[in-house]
């Protein structure tokens, strides 16, 4: 052992109780080293393109870049396709051109917002907030999995169909009748 690895851990030669600041030093620097690129208080930013929001005729909404966003997210079509379709509470499909035609009038802006909140929940890792992940299904229950920091959390399945509107909108929705 140098007297390098010495002056930075104390803590190997001794049987005593380590102070707070030698676990939490031991910590970062395990943690540095299994993720290189990781640097302290540096944020990485996820920037995706918005989506492109053609209205088709008066009734129907084109979501052109559908199938880039799916691949740039790395999750399934039929996952996303759910998602929007259960949030918007419509109906819909994907086309021959790899685009998703939607029943109804919708804006670039609330089509954002529906991403916005799936990435939230089915991308991002709570924990090191990174989009390098994975869904896996165990026993009907479905499982993000984070590929950088190997941490795991449980997701709500997507429910399609009418939600119940519950909480502070249900409550000023009975005040207002």
């Amino acid at each position: 052992m140098s007297d390098d690895d010495k002056e930075r851990e104390p803590w190997l030669n001794f049987d005593r109780d380590y102070t707070y600041d030698e676990l939490l030093t031991r910590v970062i620097d395990i943690m540095r080293a299994k993720n290189p690129d990781m640097v302290a208080g540096e944020k990485r930013k996820f920037v995706m393109r918005p989506p492109q929001v053609v209205r088709i005729g008066t009734k129907k909404t084109s979501f052109v870049n559908f199938m880039d966003i799916c691949k740039f997210l790395h999750r399934q079509p039929k996952h996303l396709l759910a998602f929007l379709l259960a949030e918007l509470g419509t109906s819909g499909s994907v086309d021959g051109n790899n685009q998703l035609i939607i029943k109804g009038r919708f804006q670039q802006k609330q089509i954002e917002n529906v991403l916005r909140r799936y990435i939230k929940e089915y991308v991002t890792c709570h924990t090191c907030r990174s989009p390098d992940t994975i869904i896996q299904k165990e026993a009907r229950l479905y499982f993000l999995k984070c590929e950088r920091c190997n941490s795991g959390r449980s997701v709500a399945s997507i429910n399609s169909g009418f939600q119940a509107v519950t909480g502070k909108r249900a409550a000023l929705r009975q005040k207002q009748q």
